[in-house]
Formats: C-alpha cells, structure tokens, sequence
C-alpha cells in the first residue's frame, strides 16, 4: 500500500501567546486504503486534528508548527482557493451530527448533486442522476422520492446515510469520519458501520475514524492512535494493541470496553 497521508510534528494552539497547545506535536501516517483509528477521550484534540487536516480550523485555533503532506502535496502551503479543490473532491467530512451539518431549507437531492456540481464533477442533470445512486448506494429505501426530501422528513439514520453519500460523492482517497455513529441508537451504529465498512472496500478509500469508543476501532480499523491531552501516546495494529497495550491510558481506556478478549479476537 501507498502512503496517502503523512502528518509530520502537527502542532495547533488556542493561544499562541501562552502556548496553550491543543494539538502537540503529532505525526502519523496512513497509507491507500487503509482504516486509521483516531481514539481519545473528548477535548483530547482528535477533532481539531480532523479540521487541520482539511484546514477548517477557526480563530482562536490556529496550526503554529508541522507539515500535512496528502498525496505528496503539503496541504499547509496551498492557497485557500486550491483547498477548496481538495476538501470534498480529494479529502471529504462525515461530521458527527447532519442536523447541523445539512442545509434544513435543501433537499437533500440538492445537496448531494451540489457536491459534484461544486468541482465541476457533472452539469445539474447529471448530478441529480447520480444523486439518486448514491442514496440508492448508501441503502436510503425508495431513493426517487426521497432526494425530494428536507434533512428534518428523515430519520437520524437516514440523514447520517445522506452524510456518507455527500461524502463519497467525488469518490474522494481520503474520508475522515468524525464520531459517525455517536448521535445514532445501538442498532443502528452497527448498520451504520457495517455500511462504511462496505462503502470502503467498494470505492477503495482510506477512512480515518475518530472515536472515543475502543469497541468501534476493534471492528473497523486496521491501525490504531491513542490520542490524550493533544498527543498520541501510542499507535500500532489494533490487534496488537488490544492485546497487549504499553500505555496506562491505552490500558484505561481499554477496561471500558465490554467483551475486549472477543473484541481482539474481531479486530481486523
């Protein structure tokens, strides 16, 4: 496999006048097609890596060290308007919560043709033709109709698939798949994922999944960080490091999860 993604010593800071680092000094890699387990308690800094990576990081936050080198290409040095050609078509977002992801007064159609349409990916007609094959893809029941609908007309679950489809629109390498199951009830997390995981393998992306649950990187991911306090305190096969942690926090984390042995014997 490739190396798709390469973050070197990425530092981001809240307050630059006192150090205040969010993000302290990180690096790893993932390669083509692989899963990437980002996984940390909250406030630990797995999302503010997230939006450094696509740089949609806001003021007071901002990245005072480090290089994100994706395909080659350090994201860091680009223009606002050549990163915009990368987030979506090359890089793209599942957030963890559509309803304030989604546009409430577009239907969902609309949005998911807006994200060929915006990188000149199809014209309107053909976009709206592939909007309905994407919601078909990520398995939204009776998809003709339902690209007529508003974010407020579905269910969690759909609105999350509508997420997934948006995402995988451009067929984009890289998705990066902020807690996608963590506003959804038990059952459908597992549908949730099972779908991701099978999307992947369909479309040949790399996925870097941020969670804060062990249980979801043990059936997803083929690599795992452990992120604490803005740095990762230790990475390596998931199998391995449910077996056999180093790192105490690696370790606490781990007792929260119910069944590990069985978890480790599922990890991929």
């Amino acid at each position: 496999m490739s190396e798709l993604l390469d973050v070197q010593h990425l530092t981001v800071t809240f307050d630059a006048a006192r150090n205040a680092r969010v993000v302290d000094d990180i690096s790893f890699t993932m390669a083509a097609g692989e899963t990437l387990g980002l996984v940390g308690e909250s406030g630990s800094g797995k999302s503010v890596t997230a939006f450094s990576i696509l740089r949609l990081l806001q003021p007071p936050a901002q990245i005072v060290n480090g290089r994100i080198l994706f395909e080659g290409q350090d994201l860091l040095t680009l223009s606002e308007r050549d990163m915009r050609s990368v987030r979506g078509a090359r890089i793209s977002l599942i957030f963890q919560e559509p309803m304030t992801a989604l546009n409430p007064v577009m239907r969902v159609g609309d949005q998911v043709a807006e994200a060929l349409t915006a990188h000149s990916m199809a014209n309107r007609t053909e976009a709206r033709r592939r909007a309905v094959e994407l919601l078909d893809a990520v398995r939204i029941p009776d998809p003709m109709r339902r690209v007529r609908d508003y974010p407020h007309q579905l269910s969690g679950g759909m609105r999350q698939r509508v997420m997934i489809a948006i995402a995988l629109a451009c067929r984009p390498p890289l998705v990066i798949a902020d807690e996608p199951t963590t506003a959804l009830d038990v059952t459908i997390q597992a549908q949730m994922l099972d779908l991701i995981r099978q999307l992947q393998a369909e479309f040949g992306l790399a996925l870097l999944l941020i969670t804060h649950d062990f249980g979801v990187v043990a059936e997803m991911a083929d690599r795992v960080a452990v992120m604490k306090a803005g740095r990762i305190v230790e990475t390596g096969p998931v199998r391995e490091i449910l077996r056999t942690p180093s790192h105490e926090y690696t370790r606490q984390l781990l007792a929260a999860v119910p069944g590990r042995r069985a978890a480790a014997n599922r990890a991929r």
